[in-house]
């Protein structure tokens, strides 16, 4: 029973591996971002969506995307890249709804917030290219 399910999960661990990498890259990358706004003395307790809160938002859209292409890749591998697409079209869509009352505060000077929030989607977005591009290239 044990042997199986060390089977099961060594299976699980190498068809999901671009899902532990994704986790791994925004680990190290939530700290550098951390690290930055301590070195420049920001405070992200006043913005709408902390660095935290932001961080577990776009991790999740990603896992999602790449869930679903990992699931896919046998069956349709030539789809993949129309899976990415629309699921990145999806990802801009909700972002944008989250982005939303950034946007339209006026109250409080948002350039910070604004700024962070794009490159932590950028981020996450070019984390989504590279393991895309990575099971891609592993078929080919």
């Amino acid at each position: 029973m044990l042997h199986l399910c060390r089977k099961l999960f060594q299976m699980l661990l190498k068809k999901y591996k671009p899902v532990l990498y994704l986790f791994f890259i925004t680990f190290f990358t939530y700290i550098i971002h951390k690290v930055v706004f301590s070195f420049l003395k920001l405070d992200d307790s006043n913005f709408h969506y902390t660095i935290e809160i932001l961080y577990l938002i776009f991790l999740a859209f990603s896992t999602i995307l790449l869930i679903v292409i990992v699931k896919f890749q046998k069956d349709k591998f030539d789809s993949i890249g129309m899976f990415f697409m629309l699921g990145t079209f999806i990802q801009m869509f909700l972002s944008y709804l989250i982005l939303k009352p950034i946007l339209s505060d006026k109250i409080h000077n948002v350039s910070v917030e604004k700024i962070n929030f794009f490159i932590t989607f950028i981020l996450f977005l070019l984390f989504e290219t590279l393991l895309t591009a990575r099971l891609l290239n592993k078929k080919l």
